[in-house]
């Protein structure tokens, strides 16, 4: 490879031995000043990282708004680009015009923390890529769009490497890319990830071997060691390492599927096939409610598209199929995945960045882009950084009105906010995780891709194995505890060990933030319940992953049941919608009379899958004025429609939709608004 100067816009070889910008070259910033942002796309302005602050860019973009969820209709990356951060608004207008990034000719974009939280889609890294970005400078980057960005050979660097880029330096590649482990490396330096597997399996590429001492490790670091490739039953990881591990299993929903299938098919023929087909699955979950959504609408062709490719990427492979029959999905991917597959110990990797809600069940799982998903299940193993480890020991018991939505939203302002989960695994323990639910602890587990982790990851007891069991034929005991992971004494946690008291939990809401004034809209905007005032609501929604399960249902059920004893309805100014997270949990839901007990007190009750979470299907507010207090797992701006969205646990959606305003849950509260 020979020195490159970024100027000539995609078309010399990449990458180059060494990077230099040329009088040519643009920079793109974005600031927090949305206004600059502007300037720089239409009327030529210039800037320079040493005339600016890192405080003066713009922290938090999440992937929605490098790709809000219509621009993946486009399963095509060029098609994708031209939309690129279609979704950073002000006053309700775009930013960036369709093609702005793309005809803009830009080489660096640069930001703020934490780039690309949020969901795990790709499509917000190609979008970049496929507008001539080469290189991605921010102060630091979520996991999952790190692992995109390097999976498609794009480079990252910080705001010091820019200064110099700026100042005529010749930086070589190797220094973008010495922090990352030699896998990494190899990765970046043969253009990504599929064309470095592809050398790996044809012997071109040697991999490094791992040779640790025997140690302690963490739940991840166990999974993760018995899983290695080529290894002995000893071998020992550390975080750090880079190595190669088999995977148990994964699944795609159609969001993601037809990228994946033209992927393999770019990559290995019509005619690849899957070494391991029953291990994986697709799902018809994202999508069904799409045409409540007059802007997703616009677009049902695409739509369909997409459903098509799923089916025939099912009917080419041989996958399990999890697709809607009638027009009813068996639920949310996450939800059907643990209930259906996902047993203590496995190792499992899926399209989407909630798949760490199966750490519920003391299983490492995490999402992943739709290049790395490709590769894996076409090779059946998968290239792994052992993530570094942080520990919350949870003790005693949660007070009335709490649950473990308001542990994450603590965690969230409290720990995430300050990036001490950024990448790590977070390992959940301690009596006081004993007694919270298989589905509490779910919710523990979905929420810490908000938190920027790699994963989470519970430790299993009795009420795992009960739990497996009721909903699995075959599975012993023995069995069951044979595969669980347990830390070892003495192991190392990176990020420490942070015991929180769940008594000292008080309720909670993420606020909606500022984005207008670059203040992000962000699930780690905490603030308690009883300091905000009197917020009034149009509609409160519970659902998704993270509040679609039996126990969040339960729990709904619960402040219903109340006002329904004293004859009070959802308050007339409010809409208040539950959607169920799979068919298993609307039956018990009809069993227990909780389906019929939303209907008399007003509640608008959806079929199972995805819905406002992903701004597909009633809940979604229409107009900017709108506020609504969600059960969901994340608050970005146009996620779930124009209007502000408190995020909160279900009881707080529950006893808001009856008060119409945010309200925090007591039993006596009904005998209080009486």
């Amino acid at each position: 490879m020979a020195h490159g100067h970024i100027g000539d816009w995609m078309r010399e070889e990449w990458p180059p031995e060494s990077v230099q910008l040329n009088v040519d070259s643009k920079v793109l910033f974005l600031t927090k000043d949305l206004d600059l942002i502007r300037k720089q796309l239409y009327e030529g302005l210039q800037l320079k990282m040493k005339d600016l602050k890192i405080e003066d860019l713009l922290d938090d973009i999440n992937t929605d708004v490098m790709t809000p969820a219509w621009v993946c209709f486009d399963h095509d990356p060029d098609e994708i680009s031209k939309n690129a951060y279609a979704g950073l608004m002000q006053d309700g207008l775009r930013i960036f015009n369709e093609r702005a990034l793309k005809d803009g000719r830009f080489d660096v974009i640069v930001s703020g923390f934490r780039k690309g939280t949020g969901s795990s889609r790709e499509t917000a890294s190609q979008c970049e890529k496929w507008c001539g970005i080469r290189i991605a400078i921010a102060s630091s980057f979520a996991p999952i769009h790190e692992r995109n960005n390097l999976n498609l050979g794009q480079l990252m660097g910080d705001h010091e490497m820019l200064i110099r880029l700026q100042e005529g330096e010749s930086i070589p590649i190797a220094e973008f890319i010495s922090k990352y482990d030699s896998v990494t490396r190899k990765i970046v330096m043969n253009g990504g990830l599929l064309p470095f597997a592809n050398k790996v399996g044809d012997g071109e590429i040697s991999l490094p071997h791992l040779d640790n001492e025997a140690g302690p490790m963490t739940m991840a670091e166990k999974i993760i060691s018995r899983n290695l490739v080529a290894a002995t039953d000893n071998t020992t990881v550390s975080p750090g390492d880079a190595v190669i591990a088999r995977v148990h299993g994964g699944y795609s929903h159609e969001f993601t599927t037809a990228q994946v299938h033209n992927f393999l098919r770019e990559e290995y023929g019509e005619n690849y096939s899957l070494p391991n087909p029953d291990k994986f699955a697709v799902f018809e979950d994202h999508l069904l409610y799409a045409h409540f959504n007059p802007k997703f609408a616009l677009h049902i062709d695409k739509i369909q598209e997409l459903r098509g490719l799923q089916v025939e990427f099912q009917k080419h492979t041989g996958v399990r199929d999890f697709s809607a029959v009638d027009g009813i999905s068996p639920g949310i991917c996450h939800q059907v995945a643990r209930e259906e597959f996902i047993d203590v110990g496995d190792f499992i990797q899926a399209t989407d960045s909630h798949t760490c809600m199966g750490g519920g069940a003391n299983a490492l799982t995490w999402g992943v882009g739709a290049t790395e998903y490709a590769s894996l299940i076409h090779s059946g193993f998968t290239f792994v950084k052992v993530p570094e480890s942080i520990r919350f020991e949870l003790i005693g018991t949660l007070d009335e009105g709490c649950t473990a939505k308001d542990v994450m939203l603590y965690i969230l302002s409290n720990h995430a906010r300050s990036e001490l989960t950024l990448d790590r695994s977070m390992e959940f323990g301690g009596e006081g995780l004993r007694g919270l639910s298989m589905d509490e602890r779910a919710t523990l587990c979905n929420m810490a891709t908000e938190c920027n982790a790699k994963t989470g990851i519970c430790e299993a007891d009795e009420m795992t194995v009960d739990w497996l069991m009721a909903r699995r034929e075959g599975l012993t005991k023995q069995g069951i505890m044979e595969n669980a992971v347990f830390p070892d004494s003495g192991c190392h946690y990176e990020g420490g060990v942070h015991t929180i008291e769940l008594s000292n939990i008080r309720p909670m809401v993420a606020h909606p933030g500022n984005p207008d004034q670059g203040i992000p809209s962000d699930p780690t905007n905490g603030a308690l319940i009883a300091e905000i005032g009197e917020v009034r609501i149009n509609i409160a929604y519970g659902g998704s992953c993270t509040a679609g399960k039996i126990d969040d249902i339960r729990y709904y059920a619960l402040v219903c049941k109340a006002a329904d004893d004293l004859g009070i309805k959802v308050d007339a100014d409010v809409e208040f919608y539950i959607q169920y997270g799979s068919v298993r949990v609307k039956e018990r839901a009809i069993k227990e009379g909780w389906h019929d007990l939303f209907q008399r007190v007003g509640v608008y009750l959806i079929d199972p899958g995805c819905g406002a979470c992903i701004g597909a299907g009633p809940g979604v507010s229409t107009t900017k004025e709108q506020v609504t207090v969600s059960a969901i797992n994340r608050n970005f701006q146009g996620r779930s429609g124009p209007g502000k969205l408190y995020l909160a646990s279900p009881q707080t959606v529950a006893a808001s939709a009856f008060t119409g305003y945010i309200t925090a849950w007591n039993d006596s509260l009904f005998n209080e608004v009486e």
